[in-house]
């Protein structure tokens, strides 16, 4: 090669060289620009799906490759809880960002022939978020169907397609309610629900693809009783269960490929979680006891996959201790929107959490079962207060017993350690203490703890 020769190829490769940082430039030049409008914001809210019952969290049985691919492309958390080990004070806890026995929910759920709900003075996700945000709760509620708890427009959001409650309750009607829309009601198609709640969620991101929206998508899926369409009937080794789930996570598929389809997914942060673990159905995998089950962690630990790319980086997973009250103070920090003055808001900003791996913010969370402190959680103990047994609820702390597991090691709570740690215990009893004095005395039904035999503890 002549030296002309060999000068006309470096400039030629330099060049090319310089288009490509250009190139590069320019793409980094347009993500910061996306980056410069205010996130959207989805939140996928199963019922009564297991921790278990997700590829990344090891189902064999039920296959989810969405979910599993939005966790490969995003986040994994494996240490997300509850709010509560049931329906109503879990949601109540995900909207305000407060335990739920702050807001009068703590103790049961909702039923049909109840008047009671979420107090209007509370602050939710959407309020937080502000008019700047489109919001729609698209599925079920379950936090008050009479006024004025009800509809869902009255606490923030425009839009409201959806159930009142569980779909295991009587009466039951399919409701639409918001801005320019007359309250409407209509015949619910079990079979298709879920397919018309993410239609109407497609729906509404389609219209809303230029502003920032927030969409709760709360399903009522997997939750009893099981209706899979012909479409997945019958082909889950998990049975009905198991067609229902993977329908999910068909739907979830095409989701991504709208938000991706629309250009939103550099915008768009994506929640996939349960608003407790499972019920009848259902794999809580290695966790002890399940939805409803005392202070153990089968019912409050849930799947929790968070997918936003550009932001949170692909192949993240985090043991960071979490709760779905955490949800509101992150997606204030994330919109750039203050936090209610003179509100007690119990969750954290976990954006550093999710975008670089960071420790968690909580010191420990409390696990309330009803309107009773049942459990605490560290990074690496647990403290079970409560237990049941036939017909009793044991108040197990109270009459004494030490029960302390590390999680590091035993996950499934089987074994108690309190004999060789008892310094811990002393820490957890102490933790006990406050949070009891704190907490306990704010519930509505404020029910003594009752021995085997009918005596009552004060």
């Amino acid at each position: 090669m002549t030296t002309l020769d060999r000068r006309s190829l470096l400039a030629a490769l330099a060049l090319a060289g310089a288009g490509g940082a250009s190139t590069l430039a320019l793409a980094k030049s347009k993500s910061r620009e996306a980056h410069k409008r205010p996130p959207n914001f989805i939140v996928v809210l199963a019922d009564d799906l297991g921790y278990g019952d997700i590829g990344a969290n090891g189902s064999r049985a039920i296959r989810t490759p969405n979910i599993d691919r939005l966790a490969a492309d995003g986040l994994l958390m494996t240490d997300a809880y509850a709010s509560a080990n049931v329906c109503t004070p879990s949601r109540a806890g995900l909207l305000t960002g407060r335990y739920p026995i702050r807001t009068g929910l703590a103790h049961q759920v909702i039923q049909a022939s109840d008047t009671n709900g979420l107090p209007p003075g509370e602050m939710t996700i959407p309020e937080i978020l502000g008019k700047d945000y489109a919001s729609a709760l698209i599925g079920k509620w379950h936090l008050g169907h009479v006024p004025p708890y009800w509809p869902p427009t009255v606490q923030g959001f425009d839009l409201f397609f959806g159930l009142p409650y569980s779909h295991d309750m009587k009466p039951l009607s399919l409701y639409t309610a918001g801005k320019g829309v007359e309250f409407t009601q209509e015949d619910v198609d079990m079979v298709r629900l879920t397919q018309r709640f993410f239609a109407r969620a497609s729906d509404f991101v389609e219209a809303n693809h230029s502003r920032p929206f927030f969409l709760m998508l709360a399903l009522t899926a997997p939750h009893i009783p099981l209706n899979p369409t012909p479409d997945h009937a019958g082909h889950s080794p998990a049975g009905a269960y198991g067609d229902v789930v993977e329908e999910v996570d068909a739907e979830l598929g095409r989701l991504r490929q709208q938000l991706e389809r629309l250009d939103l997914a550099n915008d768009t942060y994506v929640i996939v979680t349960s608003d407790n673990g499972p019920w009848f159905e259902g794999s809580s995998g290695a966790l002890r006891d399940r939805k409803g089950g005392a202070g153990w962690d089968g019912g409050y630990r849930v799947p929790f996959v968070a997918w936003a790319p550009g932001r949170i980086p692909a192949g993240s997973r985090s043991g960071a201790l979490t709760m779905n009250f955490d949800l509101l103070p992150t997606f204030a920090a994330l919109a750039g929107k203050p936090l209610p003055a003179g509100v007690d808001i119990d969750g954290k900003d976990i954006s550093a959490v999710m975008h670089k791996g960071a420790p968690g913010p909580h010191d420990d969370l409390i696990l309330f079962d009803n309107e009773k402190v049942a459990g605490i959680r560290t990074d690496r103990w647990k403290f079970v207060a409560r237990s049941y047994y036939r017909e009793y609820d044991l108040p197990l702390a109270r009459i004494g017993a030490n029960l302390l597991f590390d999680l590091s090691t035993d996950p499934g709570e089987n074994y108690n350690v309190a004999s060789l740690h008892p310094d811990v215990v002393q820490d957890m009893r102490a933790r006990f203490d406050r949070y009891r004095a704190r907490f306990e005395p704010l519930g509505v039904k404020r029910e003594p703890d009752r021995l085997p035999g009918g005596k009552t503890l004060p």
